[in-house]
């Protein structure tokens, strides 16, 4: 029998490398890769990866004369070296972030967006194969929309953790969510201190009714599982369209025979019965329900705090060096 991760990419779901290690995504043969400010910094610790932040820096001397100034440019020449790498190993598409600082300015997260792409381009990479990652406040959904329609830059918005969020990110005709998967587990286990199996996962179930009402009503979005604890959150979603899984789980996947059954079938969600809700051009209505989860309220908030403490990190690293 074939390997579980061999199963997995047979049942019709796309893996995708979550790691900014060159080595990880080269051996696991996903389709794309995707970054965040946290892998790359993790990445960054590395010897091996040292001549990239060298490149980024010596880059950023020749944009700008104040060291603030060159290390903001400094960062963004770094994602785009790593992502640059990592589209030498993988056929599909890369996501590298918006600076999540920007979260909540949906100008500026535009602004920025245009001038990664563009970064990207005088590097000879197509945008086509370029995924901006953006977290789903309602500020980077609406920044997305415009990025998509008015640029055809694609988007992945991420830090997704609601219903709200991702059915105002369909009706904004992103081309990708990643609804964090694990995030949400960690969330519930801490409130209720109860044990969950992969069928009563609190984050498979969150995935499971995206992915369903997204093929009901025909919405064109894919969705990318994220943020995984366990192998069996994984094998759970089988058939979701996209998952990016770390290389540790990958590694289990690949040395595991267990089978893999398909569980996730666009025909089959045409079937259910599900509600056709809109939220994209409510703003008012979209921030009452995602206030009244608590849960999506915590984890989107912790998870741009996190990221911004990142590209601060990795900011003032790159600024050492320019001073």
């Amino acid at each position: 029998m074939s390997s579980s991760l061999e199963q997995l990419k047979a049942a019709g779901t796309v893996v995708v490398a979550d790691t900014g290690d060159f080595e990880s995504i080269a051996k696991y043969t996903p389709q794309d890769a995707t970054t965040n400010p946290s892998l790359i910094l993790a990445a960054a610790k590395k010897a091996e990866y040292a001549k990239l932040i060298d490149v980024a820096v010596d880059y950023a001397k020749t944009k700008a004369s104040t060291p603030e100034e060159q290390a903001t440019i400094a960062l963004d020449r770094l994602l785009v070296e790593f992502g640059s790498q990592i589209l030498k190993i993988v056929p599909g598409r890369v996501s590298t972030e918006v600076d999540a600082r920007l979260s909540f300015n949906k100008e500026a997260t535009i602004k920025k967006a245009l001038e990664i792409i563009e970064l990207y381009k005088s590097f000879g990479v197509d945008k086509e194969r370029v995924l901006i990652k953006i977290a789903s406040t309602y500020e980077g959904i609406l920044a997305a929309r415009e990025l998509e329609a008015k640029y055809g830059i694609h988007c992945n918005l991420t830090l997704l953790f609601s219903f709200v969020q991702a059915v105002a990110c369909a009706e904004a005709k992103v081309t990708l969510i990643s609804p964090f998967v694990g995030r949400i587990l960690d969330w519930y286990k801490a409130k209720t201190g109860e044990t969950y199996t992969s069928e009563t996962d609190p984050g498979v179930s969150s995935v499971k009714q995206i992915y369903n009402y997204y093929k009901k009503y025909g919405y064109n979005t894919i969705v990318m599982g994220a943020s995984f604890r366990n192998v069996g959150e994984i094998t759970a979603l089988a058939g979701v369209d996209y998952l990016t899984i770390s290389p540790g789980l990958l590694e289990s996947l690949l040395n595991s025979k267990d089978a893999v059954p398909k569980v996730l079938d666009a025909a089959s969600a045409k079937a259910l019965e599900q509600e056709k809700v809109s939220y994209i051009d409510d703003e008012a209505k979209f921030r009452f329900l995602l206030n009244e989860d608590a849960m999506a309220t915590e984890k989107l908030s912790e998870g741009i705090r996190k990221f911004s403490a990142d590209c601060e990190t990795l900011y003032n690293q790159l600024l050492a060096k320019l001073q």
